[in-house]
């Protein structure tokens, strides 16, 4: 008999909760930092306070065969579908969404989406293409099956993403177009800067004010004060290479920024002495880059060119591969450079109306 049992701290629960990645994927395959999760389960995360989450595992007889945790906001009617795991089986697929359905109703939701794993700023978004290929750092992973588990019970897509697979560069490749811009933004007054080690906390809390601005418009985006957001992303100074944190100025002022972070797969996740020493090794001898976010006011239209043209000589020389992470269709970021892409992950939001 499949049960799903709703939980709040237990800690049998909450363990087979955090457990249950390690049972689905391989070591290569999980992606879930299970340490962010018990804080999440906890309530003690510093985004958590923006939300109510409620947990659920899943159970056929005494087996753990599932788990997901809907997250509601205040004044929205969307109840947000996360932590989303499941044994391929038809019948614990359909008992953990008529489960989740009934909890969204209660909460009086017109609607729900997922995958989001209780926020924006945590992940969101399912793959669905390109599952024989070890995970870029920072991808949302999930088993090849989740997206037809969606579309049988009810869900449809309503966001489709892609990342860009770069090939290595020529030495001598030179688009034209990217390298025009850059010297037209450089005789305007521009500054395309490395991100400063020295001023760390300076630099996010302007890139804050960036990012609120040019995210606001994102699905299921979700404002959180500055002093959260330097608290959710103060491990990123652990592993990034400032050469390739690029941060665009124009008086002195922040107008546009591109941040790439080598691609540790998932050992930043997962933290042991072993992985410790992989993470510090890939910081100064990286195999390829993930290009993360990327952002440019609409007052300086045309920066984001020259940020990709310095990122591609960052590239180019380092003869190093690249992943263009997670644009949204319709948004510019998706086709630079173009003549470069060699491959694209594809990844989608869904969502399930409630009657």
């Amino acid at each position: 008999m499949i049960r799903c049992i709703e939980f709040n701290h237990e800690p049998e629960y909450a363990q087979d909760f955090i457990d249950l990645p390690k049972r689905l994927y391989s070591k290569t395959e999980n992606m879930e930092n299970p340490q962010t999760t018990k804080q999440l389960l906890l309530g003690t995360h510093p985004l958590s306070k923006y939300f109510e989450m409620r947990k659920f595992v899943v159970y056929d007889d005494d087996k753990l065969v599932g788990r997901f945790a809907l997250t509601f906001y205040p004044k929205d009617k969307t109840a947000y579908l996360g932590f989303y795991e499941s044994i391929e089986e038809p019948d614990v697929a359909k008992s953990i969404f008529e489960c989740a359905i009934k909890a969204a109703k209660q909460h009086k939701c017109s609607k729900v989406i997922g995958p989001v794993d209780a926020s924006f700023w945590i992940k969101y978004r399912m793959k669905i293409n390109k599952f024989d290929v070890r995970p870029y750092t920072d991808e949302p992973y999930n088993k090849d099956y989740y997206f037809d588990q969606f579309k049988a019970n009810g869900f449809k897509v309503c966001e489709h993403y892609t990342s860009n697979q770069y090939k290595i560069a020529e030495y001598e490749y030179i688009n034209k177009e990217y390298a025009d811009m850059y010297d037209k933004f450089m005789k305007k007054g521009y500054e395309i800067r490395n991100l400063d080690m020295s001023r760390y906390d300076e630099s996010i809390s302007e890139l804050y004010d960036l990012l609120t601005a040019l995210y606001s418009d994102f699905p299921i985006y979700k404002d959180l004060s500055r002093e959260d957001f330097l608290r959710t992303f103060a491990d990123f100074k652990q592993i990034i290479n400032p050469a390739m944190v690029k941060i665009g100025y124009k008086n002195g002022k922040m107008a546009g920024f591109f941040i790439s972070v080598p691609n540790y797969s998932n050992l930043v996740y997962h933290p042991s002495l072993l992985n410790i020493g992989r993470i510090l090794h890939l910081r100064r001898h990286p195999k390829g880059y993930v290009m993360l976010y990327m952002g440019v006011l609409p007052e300086h239209h045309g920066l984001g060119r020259a940020l990709v043209y310095s990122i591609i000589q960052e590239l180019n020389r380092n003869k190093l591969p690249s992943i263009g992470a997670l644009a949204r269709d319709g948004k510019v970021t998706q086709n630079y450079a173009a003549d470069m892409i060699e491959d694209k992950y594809e990844y989608v939001l869904l969502e399930r109306k409630i009657k």
